[in-house]
């Protein structure tokens, strides 16, 4: 193989591997919570007038909350704060 293609493949390996290392850094913060945060983000629900909900987890820096259903029967999908577990978006899951 001649010195400029093996230049190529090298700078795009690089590349590739450069731009692979935000993504792992990304999910490195992904994780279940813990039954103390489970407790606290079961608490807000409850208070925002949720009274069912699906799957909950720390993703990207914030909890997130899948089929929240809501007092009304709506169903949401929700994010709530890492600091206060206040819900910081909510949006509706038809």
């Amino acid at each position: 193989m001649p010195a400029f293609h093996r230049r190529v493949m090298l700078a795009a390996t690089l590349a590739l591997t450069i731009a692979a290392v935000p993504l792992a850094a990304a999910r490195a913060d992904d994780r279940p919570v813990t039954p103390q945060e489970r407790v606290q983000i079961e608490n807000s629900l409850r208070q925002a007038g949720f009274t069912r909900w699906g799957d909950i987890e720390f993703d990207d820096g914030h909890f997130d909350v899948d089929d929240a259903i809501a007092a009304d029967g709506g169903k949401y999908d929700l994010e709530l704060s890492s600091v206060d577990f206040s819900i910081i978006k909510r949006e509706r899951d038809d």
